[in-house]
């Protein structure tokens, strides 16, 4: 496999040169290989539901016919938070999800999509193709029978909708907030209640009062939620989810009985839809940040000192993180050091930018 992904850009370039993408065809009596994708997401929730249909268009269209990826929405076969499961057990071939729904069962896991103060899109990219992510991901999940890959991005994540103002540290005392990932971890570190929500209750759980505050994604994701209705205050920066990295789960079983050709497409189509969801989710977001601001949400930024306290916690959880296991150890350690490698040539792409942005 190790040979197929690092040919996988190639292949697709040659792919769609030689018409790889025009009208599918199937052999006359030959029925397509047939998989079900099961989704954390509502129907064409923007950003990951877009990206979970798209993945399978580009599965169905690249591979002339001779495969179908069905999709599920969240419920429809298992619940949100139970693609892994669902895919571990057999009960699907494949899921589109966010690996930190996972953490609390595979510690490290999170680090796959995102982590506090952590790796942008490009860094973490980087850190899975090029400086041994993907194969720690691959050790990670072996044990359960299924393999992840990078398959759509929504982008660096804003801080949150808050019903009330944060004026300092002291006011995350009690607040009960919906939120992802090792965040939840940071937050309760901070004195916050956090609760874990799939995306489909957000609104009405804001609604009735169960929670005081929601973190989920970036502009394009939150606006159509309605959320700046009910908790106006949209904070920033977005320290959890400096990254938005979808991830595919597939079985191992599933994909082991498949031709090396389609083995190759699965590959390069998640590959194709990680870039393209990424474009898209930076699109966008330039609009709808501007539309949710004349919708009457303020947009602000977290007080100086919580963010001092939230970056404190989260170096401490993270170091915990690193104690759950060896598996756990390796990924933490392959994770600070991506961190590290790229930050001098970082420091330098940020300076040119601002200067280039001066002028």
């Amino acid at each position: 496999m190790t040979k197929l992904r690092s040919t996988r850009r190639m292949f697709l370039a040659s792919s769609v040169t030689a018409g790889a993408l025009a009208a599918p065809h199937v052999a006359r009596g030959q029925a397509p290989i047939v998989w079900r994708m099961a989704t954390s997401w509502t129907k064409a929730l923007p950003g990951p539901g877009v990206s979970a249909d798209r993945l399978a268009e580009r599965i169905n269209t690249m591979s002339g016919g001779r495969m179908r990826i069905d999709v599920f929405p969240a419920g429809a076969i298992v619940p949100a938070f139970g693609v892994l499961d669902g895919v571990s057990s057999g009960a699907v071939e494949m899921g589109h999800t966010a690996s930190f729904f996972w953490d609390g069962t595979l510690p490290g896991a999170a680090f796959f999509t995102t982590a506090p103060f952590g790796l942008g899109p490009l860094a973490h990219q980087t850190w899975i193709e090029h400086r041994g992510g993907q194969q720690l991901w691959d050790e990670l999940y072996r044990p359960r029978g299924v393999r992840g890959l990078l398959a759509g991005n929504t982008g660096p994540s804003m801080g949150g909708w808050f019903r009330k103002p944060i004026e300092s540290v002291k006011d995350i005392a009690g607040l009960r907030i919906r939120v992802s990932g090792i965040g939840g971890e940071v937050y309760a570190a901070m004195g916050a209640t956090p609760q874990n929500i799939p995306p489909g209750d957000i609104y009405s759980s804001l609604e009735k009062g169960a929670i005081d505050a929601v973190e989920i994604l970036a502009p394009v994701n939150d606006l159509p939620l309605g959320l700046h209705r009910i908790a106006p205050y949209y904070y920033m920066p977005g320290f959890n989810k400096p990254n938005g990295a979808a991830e595919a789960l597939i079985s191992l079983a599933a994909f082991a009985k498949l031709p090396a050709d389609l083995q190759c497409i699965i590959e390069n189509a998640c590959a194709a839809e990680h870039s393209a969801g990424l474009a898209e989710a930076e699109q966008m977001n330039a609009k709808a940040i501007v539309e949710l601001a004349s919708l009457g949400a303020r947009v602000t930024p977290f007080p100086s000192d919580f963010v001092k306290e939230a970056h404190d916690k989260a170096a401490a959880v993270i170091e915990n993180k690193s104690k759950a296991g060896p598996v756990a150890a390796k990924i933490v350690a392959s994770y600070r050091d991506a961190l590290g490698a790229g930050g001098a040539w970082s420091r330098v792409e940020a300076y040119m930018e601002q200067a280039l942005r001066a002028q």
